[in-house]
């Protein structure tokens, strides 16, 4: 008789990304690449492939909640990734259905496609502040993205960004990964804060290509698969932000549509 073996899981609720390269798509992926299962709660249907978001189908916030429960019920979850949220009332029904959930939260506050288009209703930016990040065990937005739950201007200095994350606690997560990626220089820096005032960097070099789609949600999946092992914060930010590196640098082994492509979440096991 086979012995059964615990495996961790991970559950992603998020958007459908069409041409498979952030979102739901990629959160899966991740999970995969970093050896926990994948459950999915689907938020919203974009039409989206590499250049644009054509259209967007907001599920509704009841059937949201219907699929949250018939995974919690019956799949223990270690960990769970929020992404993609969309709306007031999604945020609403996702934030009284984990009411209950004691395992770790990762919240990635997805905000613009890497297209430009909008993927968080501005209404609804209350309602994350409100009801979702003091459910987080980790916030993980880039820098526009803080300066937009800030209402300032975007950071510019190692300082500033250090300073932003501090007033990003303020609003409820346990820490703040701010992720550098938007920022100049050859040097790729992501901070993480945390409420006892801790301050650990995760740099790599700035890698040439135009192949980034879903690095957001591929960072933030792969971390809560690591939570999902049982690993502490700053060793599964230091393992996903390793992931995430190597999958960026084989990016341009992939030829997947005329825009941003996406980064290669296989690569370790295939190019």
């Amino acid at each position: 008789m086979i012995a059964l073996k615990r495996i961790p899981i991970a559950l992603t609720i998020a958007g459908s990304d069409s041409g498979g390269g952030a979102g739901i798509q990629a959160d899966l992926k991740a999970f995969s690449a970093n050896k926990a299962y994948g459950a999915s709660v689907i938020t919203a249907i974009t039409a989206q492939n590499t250049t644009s978001v054509t259209a967007v189908h907001e599920v509704p916030a009841d059937i949201v909640a219907a699929q949250i429960s018939a995974v919690l019920s019956d799949i223990s979850v270690d960990a769970i990734k929020l992404g993609m949220l969309f709306s007031a009332p999604i945020i609403s029904a996702v934030f009284n259905a984990l009411k209950t959930y004691d395992g770790k939260i990762v919240v990635d506050p997805v905000m613009i496609a890497k297209s430009g288009d909008a993927l968080l209703q501005d209404k609804a930016i209350k309602a994350l502040l409100a009801e979702i990040l003091s459910r987080a065990d980790l916030l993980t937005p880039n820098l526009p993205e803080a300066a937009r739950l800030l209402n300032c201007d975007v950071a510019n200095s190692d300082d500033e960004i250090i300073a932003q994350a501090r007033a990003l606690l303020q609003l409820g997560p346990k820490a703040v990964l701010l992720k550098g990626g938007h920022a100049d220089g050859d040097i790729c820096t992501d901070v993480l804060v945390d409420k006892s005032g801790v301050v650990t960097s995760f740099t790599a070099p700035r890698i040439d290509t135009k192949n980034t789609h879903g690095t957001g949600c591929t960072y933030s999946a792969a971390i809560a698969a690591h939570l999902a092992h049982g690993e502490e914060m700053v060793a599964a930010v230091q393992r996903a932000h390793d992931y995430l590196h190597a999958s960026i640098c084989a990016a341009d082994t992939l030829d997947v549509g005329a825009g941003h492509g996406p980064v290669h979440h296989f690569s370790a096991m295939w190019t």
